[in-house]
């Protein structure tokens, strides 16, 4: 049995592949949330009817939710999760043991065919990706360091025809797919005017997306995550990310101020700070909690919890970053979750 997955038979049936205390009663899985863009896919949880002690209830709420890593091809990782530091398919073992994984090799180019065939073939079917889209549809200008046209206005901001292009390469990962996330970069007074002109242009390309997707949306401005930000992620029915590091407020403070504006879907990225001096001080190896979080993974466990309370579809991906390693805080973060 997978760690915190949700199981769906053929049907889009609930199924658990354990022994609970309590009545479990089946309800078909729901295509979608009554707010998002309409859909035919079935990614999120089946909602369920529970019955039982307050323990066994906990336990079915905790299967509800999806916690994976960001990326997955790391060598460090045998033998917590793979059978060799090199193993023939890192995604396929990867998961056998993780119902979600966030993709993140996009956010720099558009895919390459074989490559979306390849992981889509590599997962079962109740087995879900959250996907970055490619940053040339978020920056506003190109990069400072880039080979050419360095620090020019971006041309594909906020490009529908772009954004169309890169769903359709990916379509094979369609029905597997928890959130599309649109991540921006911290955008000054240079790059944005202020957040008045950033929703407006947004929304608009929020509108204009396809139907059958599930969007989400990141942002790198502490001082943008406002009512307004919120309310027009609302009206279009996307996702917020609530992003853990970056200098970003913390993330259970944002859901304490902002849940009654959100829809019952939600994507936590759990992703540290100090990415350089990380990567200084693990080496290569992601096998250890090098800089540990224990109260901010207790506190996050609790918003979870109070999440999946108020009927949300929870998907939490950890990054090596934030402790030093993702499978060794999954399990600390499981363990905050159960107890």
């Amino acid at each position: 049995m997978r760690r915190l997955g949700v199981f769906l038979d053929e049907d889009n049936v609930f199924v658990l592949a354990d022994k609970l205390t309590g009545k479990l009663e089946a309800d078909r899985a729901r295509s979608y949330d009554d707010h998002l863009h309409t859909a035919v896919i079935p990614p999120a949880p089946v909602k369920v009817k529970l019955a039982g002690t307050p323990g066994s209830i906990r336990r079915i709420l905790i299967l509800m939710v999806r916690i994976g890593t960001c990326s997955w091809k790391y060598p460090s990782w045998y033998p917590m999760v793979y059978s060799s530091p090199a193993p023939e398919n890192f995604l396929a073992e990867y998961a056998a043991i993780f119902p979600t994984v966030e993709v993140d090799q996009w956010f720099w180019s558009l895919p390459n065919p074989a490559t979306v065939t390849e992981y889509a073939s590599s997962v079962g079917g109740d087995f879900r990706f959250t996907i970055k889209a490619p940053n040339s549809i978020t920056l506003t200008n190109t990069y400072r360091h880039a080979k050419k046209n360095a620090g020019e206005r971006n041309p594909d901001f906020l490009s529908v025809d772009l954004a169309r292009r890169f769903l359709s390469a990916i379509t094979p990962l369609q029905m597997r797919t928890d959130a599309i996330i649109f991540q921006f970069e911290y955008l000054n007074r240079t790059k944005m005017a202020g957040l008045t002109v950033l929703l407006e242009l947004l929304e608009s390309f929020l509108a204009s997306l396809p139907d059958g997707w599930p969007y989400a949306v990141e942002l790198r401005n502490p001082n943008f995550l406002k009512r307004p930000y919120f309310e027009m992620l609302y009206r279009q029915g996307v996702v917020h990310v609530f992003s853990e590091g970056y200098y970003m407020p913390p993330v259970t403070d944002i859901y304490r101020y902002y849940h009654d504006l959100l829809i019952s879907r939600s994507v936590i990225r759990l992703l540290g700070t100090e990415r350089a001096q990380m990567d200084e001080v693990a080496g290569k190896r992601w096998d250890r909690r090098l800089s540990p979080k224990d109260e901010d993974l207790r506190r996050t466990a609790a918003m979870v919890l109070d999440m999946l309370d108020h009927d949300f579809d929870v998907t939490v991906n950890v990054n090596n970053h934030y402790e030093g390693s993702a499978p060794k805080t999954i399990e600390v973060l499981q363990k905050y979750l159960a107890s």
